[in-house]
């Protein structure tokens, strides 16, 4: 049963105010990130000259998953994503573990990137920065999406500028070899879904857009538009970096590098450049960074709606139309966790955690008739087979920390479930 229409200035629902470019950029800001500064390396230490290779399988599944969200996101036009798709679609549980494994994860990733700002532009004082890069990114988030779309796009012009230096330097330096993109015997299949499965983690930022299903003008034309085209430049723009970074340092150096990109510049002959990387890199991390509490706000916000979360956090600013509460909490919880922790290593957690929502969104999706705008079956199976073939050849401390906290969730589920503490369907 589907949630019923909000009336228009309900005091729960979000505005409508974003078109096809903001939503574009919002996708833009999430994907073309810190990731491809900071994957590359245990991508490649992963596959080794299959990193390629692992890309395109990366790209695969980010394909069919993103098509299977956009689907379902023009049905179910709701902040929360597969939270709402799971819940609709096979039941209360498997939203819930959805949106549980969202949340988790991709509140350790918030911590992570607000890190990696402190750790490229300070690091003697990181964990300070990161503190100060949380509270100054929850304080636009607060003031309106549409100010984190304007502050998004100018993060997405400096850090597709830098990827493009890094680009045509590489590309034009005398040290390039093209005998470094062969793929040799050491790209065995399970490296390269291990790289694979850390690569997605770059592309993940496209469910942002899925959940501001609730924010967007007229949903059934902006979010299958916006989301294709987002995940179809960033693939491009990673594909472009790869190998570049691969004809100048190749597989090894690659994977032994803790600043790839910055060390790709210096073997190229720029080594004027390196600064200006660090720089890109600390502000795509800022755009990660707004885009993830951004992400992890509305799908606390559905959770809450339906009381799997306080129901407090489902309050909607009257000013300025945003889920003030939650964004409040997330922020609070992730200054908590970068002023305290270094969850960098967090990459594989959060794409397992991420993988099982995507998951869901696609068994969600193989369940739409050809009415409901159902994508070719084709679509949902190998997102679905791909998405759990990527989370088990994770890290085995990412799969066993992983499955730990599902499970966690789901027990936590089970015994709030039997006391009645939340509705255990749509409202």
């Amino acid at each position: 049963m589907s949630r019923p229409a909000s009336q228009a200035g309900a005091p729960d629902e979000l505005r409508r105010r974003l078109g096809v470019p903001d939503a574009v950029v919002i996708g833009l800001g999430a994907m073309v990130g810190a990731g491809i500064f900071a994957a590359l390396a245990p991508a490649a230490r992963a596959a080794g000259s299959g990193l390629l290779l692992a890309l395109a399988v990366a790209a695969v599944v980010a394909y069919c998953n993103a098509t299977s969200s956009a689907r379902l996101a023009v049905r179910y036009p709701a902040s929360g994503g597969a939270y709402v798709y799971g819940r609709e679609r096979l039941g209360a549980f498997w939203g819930y573990l959805a949106g549980w494994g969202f949340v988790v994860g991709k509140t350790a990733s918030c911590a992570a990137m607000a890190l990696t700002v402190g750790s490229y532009l300070w690091p003697d004082q990181a964990h300070a920065l990161a503190v100060a890069a949380v509270v100054a990114l929850t304080a636009v988030n607060y003031a309106g999406v549409q100010k984190s779309a304007w502050l998004t796009r100018a993060v997405v012009a400096v850090v597709l500028a830098v990827l493009a230096a890094v680009v045509v330097v590489s590309l034009t330096s005398d040290g390039t070899d093209t005998a470094r993109l062969a793929i040799a015997s050491d790209a065995g299949p399970w490296g390269v879904l291990q790289a694979a499965g850390l690569l997605f983690f770059a592309f993940a930022g496209y469910a942002r857009i899925a959940t501001l299903g609730e924010e967007v003008r007229d949903p059934a034309r902006t979010v299958p538009r916006a989301v294709p085209v987002a995940l179809g430049i960033t693939l491009v723009v990673y594909a472009l970096v790869a190998v570049s970074v691969l004809l100048v340092l190749g597989p090894q150096r690659l994977a032994d590098s803790t600043m790839p990109l910055a060390d790709a510049v210096r073997a190229a002959g720029a080594p004027w450049l390196a600064p200006v990387v660090r720089v890109g890199a600390a502000v795509a991390a800022l755009g990660s960074l707004l885009a993830l509490i951004l992400g992890v706000s509305r799908t606390t916000l559905a959770m809450a709606r339906d009381r799997h979360l306080p129901h407090v956090l489902a309050a909607v600013h009257p000013r300025y139309g945003v889920p003030h509460r939650a964004e409040l909490v997330v922020g609070a919880v992730v200054a908590v966790l970068a002023a305290t922790a270094d969850v960098r290593g967090a990459i594989g957690f959060s794409s397992f955690g991420v993988l099982a929502y995507y998951a869901v969104a696609n068994a969600s999706a193989w369940t739409l008739t050809p009415a409901e705008g159902r994508p070719p079956r084709l679509v949902p199976a190998v997102g679905l087979a791909g998405c759990l073939a990527l989370a088990f050849a994770l890290p085995l401390s990412s799969v066993v920390t992983g499955a730990a906290v599902l499970a966690l969730g789901a027990a936590a589920y089970g015994a709030r479930r039997a006391a009645g503490v939340f509705v255990s369907g749509p409202r």
